[in-house]
C-alpha cells in the first residue's frame, strides 16, 4: 500500500479502537501478544465506555465519513447476518452529512453539462435542499419551459476515497475471513456488495433509467407518483427532475393536520410494494423515510411519493412464483409446502431432507403464529425464514435481501402510520389474485393471446422455415449416417486388430515352447506371429 493508504488505515484502525470496536472480536481469537498491545495503545483507548457496542459502532462509521455512513446503511438491511442490537443501531445512521460547497457544486453542474447555469437555469440556489451520503441537492428552475427542478450532483473527487477506502475494507475482510474461516457474516462477500450498490448509486444515469422506468410503470396511479426526470440535463454526476411538494411519511403530525386518511395511506403502501413486485418485477428497494412523501392534494384518497430511484430490485418469473406461493403458504401455516418450495425453487440444496427442514420452520415460526395477525411482522417473519434457511445451506440471493429489506421498510412506514395495521390481510387476496392469474385456464388464454402476434408476424415466412428446418433435418440424418457407418468400421477394425494381435501371442507363445525340439516350425510360427502383430497395430492406427 502507498502512504496515503496507510494513513487512511491508520485512521480507520484508530477510530475502530477508540470506540472500542475491538470488544467484537471473541476473545479466543486474541492472544495473549495482542491483548497485551491493545493495552499498551493507551493514546487510543475506549473513550465511550458507557454506550453500548451498537452506538459505538454507529458514532465510529460516523466519523469515518459518508462511505462508512452508506456502509453502515447497508449494513442495517443485512439483519440476516448481524446480530439484531448492531443492526437496530446501524439503522439510525441518516443521510444527511455536511455539506460541500455550494459554489463547487455550480462548477461541477456547469462542467458536466457544459454550459453555464444561467443558459439552461433562471435560478439557482447554492445553498443545499438536502446533502447525503454521496450527493447533494440543490434547487433551480428550468429555463426553457420555467420548471421547478431539483439537481443532483454527486460529491467532487468521492470516487478514489471510495476506492481507497474499499481496497482496505477488502483487505481486512480477508484478514477476518482468514482469521475466523467459519464466520457468519461473511465479510468478503458483504464489502463486494456493498461496493456494486455504491458504484450503481454513483451513476447517476442508471438513477434516472430506474426513475422513468418506475414513473411508466405507475403512470396516471392514484397509488404511486413518481417525478419526471430531465434526461436530456442528466449525465453520470448531474441529475436533474422535477422537484416535488410533498409532507415527509415520518412527520405523522403534519399528515394528520392534513386530514390524511392514514389507514388508507399505510393499505396503499403495501399494495404499491406488492405492486411493483409481483406485477412489474421492477421495485424500489431503498423507501426508507428519507425517499417517501405524501401528496398534499386529496388527502382522502393520499397518493405516495417516491424518490431517490438509484437502489432497485427484479425478480424473474420463476423467482416471483416461488415467492407468492411461499407467501401463500405462511398465511396458512403450511410449513411443509414451505420446505418444499425451497427445495424445489433451488433455493436450499436438492439434497435438504424436507421433514427435517419442516420441522425448523414449525419451531421457529409457530410461536410468532400464536400472536394475532395484527401484531406480527411479516418482514421479521420473513427474516426468521431466511435465518432458518442458512442452517440448511441456503445462499441468500441478492434480490430476496433487497425484497426483505424493502419489506420491513413498507411495513415499518404502515405500522407508524396505522399501527393497527393488518399486512397480512391486506397482502393475501393480493396474492391469491395474482396466483390465479398465472395458474388456470385463463392463464393459458393470455399465454396464447401474448404469442398471437408473434405467430402472426412469422405466418408468412412458415414455409421457407418448414423448408430449412427439413434441409437441416436431412442434412444431420446424412452426417449421423456417416458417423454410424464410421463407428461402425473403427469398431469392425479394432476387433480384427484384436483377433490378429491374440493370434500373434498365441503364435509367439507356441513358438518359444517349440523352438527346442522344433527349430524350424518355430521360426515360421514367430514369423506369422510378428505378421499378425504389426497387421493388427496397424488396424488400430487407421482413423
Amino acid at each position: 500500500m502507498i502512504f496515503s493508504e496507510w494513513r487512511r488505515f491508520y485512521t480507520i484502525g484508530s477510530e475502530l479502537l477508540r470506540h472500542g470496536l475491538d470488544e467484537l472480536v471473541p476473545r479466543q481469537w486474541q492472544p495473549w501478544p495482542v491483548r497485551l498491545l491493545r493495552r499498551s495503545l493507551f493514546w487510543l483507548r475506549n473513550r465511550y465506555p458507557t454506550q453500548s457496542r451498537g452506538q459505538r459502532l454507529r458514532h465510529a462509521f460516523e466519523t469515518l465519513g459518508p462511505v462508512f455512513i452508506k456502509f453502515g446503511q447497508m449494513l442495517s438491511t443485512r439483519r440476516d447476518l448481524l446480530p439484531p442490537d448492531l443492526a437496530e443501531e446501524l439503522a439510525q445512521l441518516q443521510d444527511r452529512v455536511a455539506p460541500f460547497d455550494g459554489e463547487l457544486a455550480r462548477k461541477l453542474i456547469e462542467r458536466a453539462l457544459g454550459q453555464p447555469i444561467e443558459e439552461l437555469f433562471s435560478e439557482f440556489d447554492p445553498i443545499p435542499l438536502a446533502s447525503a451520503s454521496v450527493a447533494q441537492v440543490h434547487t433551480a428552475r428550468l429555463k426553457d419551459n420555467n420548471a421547478d427542478v431539483v439537481i443532483k450532483v454527486i460529491r467532487p473527487d468521492i470516487k478514489p476515497i471510495i476506492n481507497d477506502d474499499i481496497r482496505l475494507m477488502r483487505l481486512c475482510a480477508r484478514i477476518i475471513t482468514r482469521l475466523l474461516p467459519n464466520n457468519r457474516l461473511r465479510p468478503v462477500e458483504v464489502v463486494e456488495e456493498y461496493r456494486r450498490t455504491l458504484l450503481d448509486e454513483l451513476n447517476l444515469m442508471s438513477e434516472a433509467a430506474n426513475t422513468i422506468q418506475l414513473r411508466r410503470n405507475f403512470e396516471n396511479s392514484p397509488l404511486l407518483y413518481v417525478p419526471q426526470v430531465y434526461p436530456d440535463h442528466c449525465r453520470e454526476n448531474v441529475l436533474v427532475m422535477e422537484r416535488i411538494y410533498g409532507i415527509p411519511v415520518s412527520d405523522r403530525i403534519a399528515l394528520e393536520a392534513n386530514g390524511t386518511d392514514l389507514k388508507l395511506l399505510a393499505e396503499r403502501g403495501v399494495e404499491v410494494f406488492f405492486t411493483q413486485v409481483f406485477r412489474d418485477s421492477f421495485f424500489h428497494a431503498d423507501m426508507h423515510p428519507g425517499n417517501v412523501f405524501v401528496a398534499y392534494e386529496h388527502p382522502h384518497d393520499p397518493q405516495w411519493i417516491g424518490i431517490d430511484c438509484g437502489i432497485v430490485g427484479t425478480l424473474n418469473r420463476q423467482d416471483k412464483r416461488y415467492l407468492a406461493e411461499n407467501f401463500l403458504a405462511f398465511f396458512n401455516r403450511d410449513y411443509r409446502k414451505v420446505a418444499e418450495l425451497h427445495v424445489k425453487s433451488g433455493w436450499v440444496p436438492p439434497e435438504t431432507k424436507v421433514e427435517e427442514f419442516e420441522s425448523a420452520l414449525r419451531t421457529v415460526l409457530e410461536p410468532i403464529f400464536a400472536k394475532p395477525l395484527a401484531e406480527i411482522s411479516f418482514g421479521h417473519v420473513l427474516l426468521n425464514l431466511f435465518n432458518t434457511a442458512r442452517r440448511f445451506n441456503m445462499q441468500v440471493q441478492p434480490q430476496l435481501v433487497l425484497l426483505q429489506k424493502t419489506l420491513l421498510y413498507i411495513e415499518g412506514l404502515g405500522r407508524q402510520l396505522y399501527p393497527q395495521l393488518d399486512l397480512w390481510q391486506t397482502a393475501k387476496p393480493f396474492l391469491e389474485h395474482w396466483m390465479r392469474q398465472q395458474i388456470g385456464p385463463q392463464a393459458a388464454w393470455r399465454a396464447i393471446k401474448e404469442k398471437a402476434p408473434f405467430w402472426a408476424e412469422k405466418l408468412p415466412d412458415m414455409p421457407d422455415l418448414i423448408y430449412d428446418t427439413l434441409t437441416q433435418v436431412q442434412h444431420q440424418h446424412h452426417m449421423v449416417k456417416g458417423l454410424y457407418q464410421q463407428y461402425h468400421q473403427q469398431h469392425r477394425r479394432h476387433a480384427q486388430s484384436r483377433y490378429l494381435l491374440g493370434i500373434g501371442a498365441a503364435l509367439l507363445l507356441g513358438s518359444i515352447i517349440l523352438l527346442p525340439t522344433h527349430e524350424q516350425l518355430a521360426t515360421a510360427g514367430l514369423t506369422i506371429s510378428v505378421i499378425c502383430w504389426l497387421n493388427g497395430w496397424w488396424k488400430i492406427s487407421r482413423r
